[in-house]
């Protein structure tokens, strides 16, 4: 099965060794970040540094500033995180290319906190009135906008032979946030898409397109949750498109999945043509996501009969046990296209929360449920132990 690495520029610029290192694994491909979050990332093999803090969501490229003149958003340019490169991605994937391995960009969208803290009308807004400045509203003109021109940008970088986008719908409260604090009461399913629902001013009036009064239904939302804050046995945990029924109502239910879902459909169909357009024939769009439409994050809900429809396949959250790669996996069986991609990502780092001993059962079980590639998280992040297994899992069906 083909399988790519995940890496970022940083882990390879100022690394002699480091892409004949990542081709000793038995990857094929690598997807390499062109466009990223703001992160703190170890680098345990880098001969310069150990840790890379990037301190905001960038592009690893030189932005096209004719191409951005027009925009209200635009995309900030790495800083010193990115080893003094102007263009590490570029650096990275010639070296990467030259160790004999296929380079796709990666390319994270809709999970910027520094939009949000310059630009804070273009961020989520809770029931409560919260803002979320780490998850751009994805219903909003210009956020759209910006979302679809960086796709388009940063995705076809030259070399490239295809793209993965990331955070391509909707983000809620669900956030790896520094020294975060919001685990005090557990939030199921349920209570996490009332906490993403959003009531910025453009939802709001796309609610009341809809025939909902967004008061009404803030209020309802606020009601829904009452009992979550409270402690009552059980209210947090509802979990699936019935829990969610259940706290909200079902007329409040379909209303505000029908709006996110056709906000998330259309801009994932608007940002894989805008990358098919800049990128010519023969160039592959991935999309990381969630088969539940109502997910929110870096692995955005769809609806996969429709966003088959118009990207070349998808990367899965496959990490766990069986269960809960037949969770993510087995809600396609139905859906799957002939030549599409079923890329199942598995997280490889020990400390994370991966299992690289047991890849090969892992990635052999996720063949048995339709997976047709491997996606291994994250080279540039594993311990020496953790490529070892990879090697030894991968080099034998090689």
């Amino acid at each position: 099965m083909k399988t790519s690495a995940f890496l970022y520029p940083w882990d390879v610029v100022g690394d002699p060794a480091a892409a004949e290192r990542v081709a000793s694994l038995g990857v094929r491909q690598v997807t390499l970040a062109a466009a990223y979050h703001s992160t703190r990332a170890l680098t345990p093999r880098h001969p310069r540094h150990r840790v890379v803090t990037a301190e905001h969501a960038a592009v690893l490229y030189p932005p096209d500033a004719a191409r951005w003149r027009a925009h209200a958003l635009r995309p900030y340019p790495a800083g010193a995180w990115a080893d003094g490169e102007q263009d590490a991605y570029g650096t990275a994937a010639a070296a990467l290319a030259a160790a004999g391995l296929e380079v796709h960009s990666w390319v994270v969208l809709a999970h910027n906190s520094r939009m949000g803290a310059e630009h804070p009308g273009t961020s989520v807004v809770n029931a409560y009135g919260d803002r979320y400045p780490w998850a751009p509203c994805i219903a909003q003109p210009a956020v759209r906008a910006h979302l679809v021109e960086l796709a388009a940008e940063a995705a076809p970088r030259p070399g490239a032979a295809g793209t993965e986008l990331e955070s391509l719908g909707w983000y809620g409260l669900a956030h790896l946030h520094g020294h975060d604090k919001i685990g005090g009461v557990p939030l199921g399913d349920a209570a996490q898409y009332l906490m993403s629902l959003c009531f910025c001013p453009h939802c709001r009036e796309g609610y009341a397109g809809l025939g909902a009064d967004p008061d009404a239904l803030a209020a309802a939302v606020r009601a829904a949750l009452a009992p979550v804050w409270s402690g009552e046995s059980g209210a947090g945990a509802a979990a699936g498109a019935e829990g969610i029924e259940r706290l909200l109502g079902a007329e409040f239910t379909a209303l505000t999945l029908n709006w996110r879902t056709r906000m998330a459909g259309s801009l994932q169909a608007d940002a894989i043509a805008a990358v098919r357009a800049a990128a010519g024939p023969g160039f592959q769009v991935l999309m990381h996501a969630d088969p539940v439409p109502y997910r929110c994050g870096a692995n955005a809900g769809v609806d996969p009969a429709h966003v088959l429809g118009h990207a070349d396949g998808l990367v899965l959250p496959c990490t766990g046990g069986a269960a809960a790669r037949e969770a993510v996996l087995g809600p396609l069986a139905a859906h799957r296209r002939e030549g599409s991609v079923i890329a199942a990502n598995l997280t490889v780092v020990t400390g994370m929360g991966g299992s690289p001993g047991t890849l090969a059962a892992d990635a052999a079980h996720a063949a048995a449920l339709g997976a047709t590639e491997l996606r291994l998280y994250h080279a540039g992040l594993a311990s020496d132990a953790d490529l070892a297994a990879v090697r030894a899992a991968l080099r034998p069906a090689a």
